[in-house]
């Protein structure tokens, strides 16, 4: 299991991506678990979402998701850095 731990549940929109291959290919020290919920009622059905180390990412489309995905990671990988 990786420093940086990105949590999804099964339902939220963000799983239009395969966003475990592409986290983890980009960033072998982080890992992508997949949760059947996550207990943000109703957030996965309305915008795609993610809990990187703890801390809500969410945004209106896939793509900028995707991103602040990624530069969450950054952050949390400067610290260990």
């Amino acid at each position: 299991m990786g420093i940086v731990v990105v949590e999804i549940c099964d339902g939220s929109l963000i799983t239009e991506i395969d966003l475990e291959k592409i986290i983890e290919s980009k960033y072998p020290e982080v890992a992508v678990i997949e949760s059947s919920c996550l207990s943000f009622c109703g957030m996965c059905a309305k915008r795609p979402y993610a809990i990187v180390n703890g801390k809500r990412i969410f945004a209106k489309t896939t793509e900028e998701c995707l991103q602040l995905i990624m530069k969450q990671i950054e952050a949390e990988l400067a610290i260990f850095a």
